[in-house]
Order: C-alpha cells, then sequence, then structure tokens
C-alpha cells in the first residue's frame, strides 16, 4: 500500500440528458474523515450514497465536496396562476367607480406579479434515476482524482519523512558514541568534583560521596532512552514502507521520540551530548510537522 497525504484537488462533469452536472472535490489536513457536501435543491436522495462512498475511499480528511446541476434543451412552460388573476379581477372590480382611472389593459394585468408563471417542463421519473445514476459515478470518479493526487504526493512526504529519520538515527548514533555518555565518564566528572570538595578542607564522608557519585553516574546513563529511540525510528520505518493510512501512528512515534529527547536532553552533564539532544529535538519536530500531513 502506498501511503496518501490528506491534501487534494480533483473535478469531474458529464451529461446525462437533460442533466449536465460537475462534482469539484477537495480535501485538508484533519483528525478524521470530515464531509461537506453542497447539493443543488431536489438532490437530497443521493447525500447518504455519497457519504457512504467518501467513507469507502478515504480514512482522514476534511472533505468540501460540491455539485452543479443544470437542465439543459427543456423549454421553460408558461402558465396562468388562476386563483392570482381571479383576485386581481376582484380588486379591479371592487375599486370600478371609486377610483377615476383608465380600464385595465390585459398587458397590465398579466404584469402583476403572480399572474404568470414560468415554469420547468415536469421531470421525467426515467431521466431523474439516470442522472442520479451519473452523478453518483461522476462523484466516485472524482474521489479516484483525489486519491490519486493524495497518492502521489504521499509518495513525496514519504521519502522526506525517511530522510528526517535518517537524520534521527544518525544523531542517535552520535549520541550512542559520545565518550561522556559513558558511566566510567560520568563517574570521573563526579570523582573529580568530590576530590575538589575535600581539598578544600570541607568535612565530608569520602565513602559516602563516592556512593552517591555512583547512585548519580547510573542515574545519568542514556542507554535505557537511546535504545528506545532507535526503536521507534525502526517501527515508524516498517510503517512507511508499509504504507496505508498510518498518520495516526506516526504522530504517536513522533510524540514518543521527542519524549525521549527531552529525557536525553535532562539526564545529559555532557555539552556535547545536551547539543545532540537538542538537535535532536528540531530533527523530530519536522518530522512531526510532516506527519500531520498524513492520511
Amino acid at each position: 500500500m502506498t501511503l496518501s497525504s490528506m491534501t487534494g484537488f480533483a473535478r469531474s462533469q458529464g451529461l446525462s440528458a437533460p442533466y449536465t452536472w460537475a462534482w469539484e472535490v477537495k480535501s485538508v489536513n484533519a483528525k478524521s474523515l470530515d464531509l461537506r457536501l453542497r447539493l443543488p435543491p431536489g438532490w437530497d436522495a443521493i447525500e447518504v450514497p455519497v457519504r457512504a462512498r467518501a467513507a469507502d475511499k478515504l480514512a482522514r480528511g476534511a472533505l468540501q465536496a460540491a455539485l452543479s446541476i443544470a437542465r439543459e434543451g427543456v423549454p421553460p412552460i408558461v402558465r396562468v396562476n388562476e386563483g392570482v388573476l381571479e383576485a386581481v379581477l376582484k380588486a379591479m372590480q371592487s375599486l370600478a367607480g371609486r377610483v377615476a382611472a383608465e380600464p385595465a389593459r390585459l398587458d397590465g394585468i398579466l404584469g402583476v406579479k403572480g399572474v404568470i408563471e414560468v415554469v420547468d417542463a415536469q421531470e421525467r421519473e426515467d431521466e431523474r434515476r439516470e442522472a442520479e445514476a451519473a452523478v453518483l459515478a461522476g462523484f466516485e470518479a472524482s474521489l479516484a482524482g483525489l486519491a490519486q493526487m493524495r497518492h502521489h504526493e504521499g509518495e513525496a512526504l514519504g521519502r522526506v519523512l525517511s530522510e528526517r529519520l535518517s537524520e534521527v538515527a544518525a544523531l542517535i548514533a552520535r549520541a550512542d558514541a559520545a565518550p561522556g555518555r559513558r558511566p566510567e565518564a560520568i563517574r570521573q566528572r563526579l570523582s573529580e568534583q568530590v576530590a575538589a570538595l575535600l581539598d578544600n578542607g570541607t568535612r565530608l564522608d569520602a565513602d559516602r560521596l563516592y556512593q552517591e557519585a555512583i547512585l548519580l553516574a547510573a542515574k545519568a546513563d542514556v542507554r535505557e532512552e537511546l535504545d528506545r529511540l532507535k526503536a521507534h525510528v525502526e517501527q515508524a520505518r516498517k510503517l512507511i514502507v508499509g504504507g496505508g493510512a498510518i498518520g495516526r501512528r506516526l504522530d504517536f512515534l513522533a510524540q514518543e521520540l521527542n519524549r525521549e529527547a527531552n529525557t536525553l536532553c535532562a539526564k545529559s552533564n555532557d555539552v556535547e551530548l545536551t547539543n545532540i539532544g537538542l538537535e535532536l529535538k528540531t530533527v523530530v519536530e519536522q518530522f512531526r510537522e510532516q506527519v500531520q500531513n498524513l492520511e
């Protein structure tokens, strides 16, 4: 399976006599699948199957889908609204003799709002059903185009994420090889500090100080954090290779990588190791930002 981003756009259009239709579909990042659908009046019957098709094809993303439809080549029907005409004529009769005015003309009567109605010809049931089927097929075509664009961008994101993971792995290797992170180096530094205190004539228990130094050295060891960082990098690489809708799982791993990097900085008492930890946090944040675009 390939990776997919959550950003894309697609358009499809077609004809199902006497209807012409067009779909415009676009998606952006979101925590879950959120479809905002805009349909013309009278086309609510296709909403349920449209939502079902979107949920079947996409896992995440804020999706906006708009449908426009027009009936072409259908002559309008002009008819007289008898009820409105009768009311107008009665009003004219009641005013006769009370208002000095010329007799009403036919064009004036027909010009009264509501007397003349212009409506579309009655829809045929078979044409409407065929149009609905064509519109649904067009929506599926739009989804396919959207998915293709999202897959294309997802492949590019996959390469970027792999590069960031390689940088993280390189920083882990540097931290692992740093001389200052080894227990004996930590003990040596603490021993030198203890010796400096004793040389100043301070009355301290040398044995107790040495035991505390050993304990601090054990606490300052970052072996466990480095092992977890390596494990998270390996798991992230497997997810990327496997593909699919892995955005949420990679986001969780990005949080774990950041947490371990924070612990590494907190436990470090070596300048080089601290600098590596800060670089690691920067690269992990770059990784996390790109993960937000994945489905």
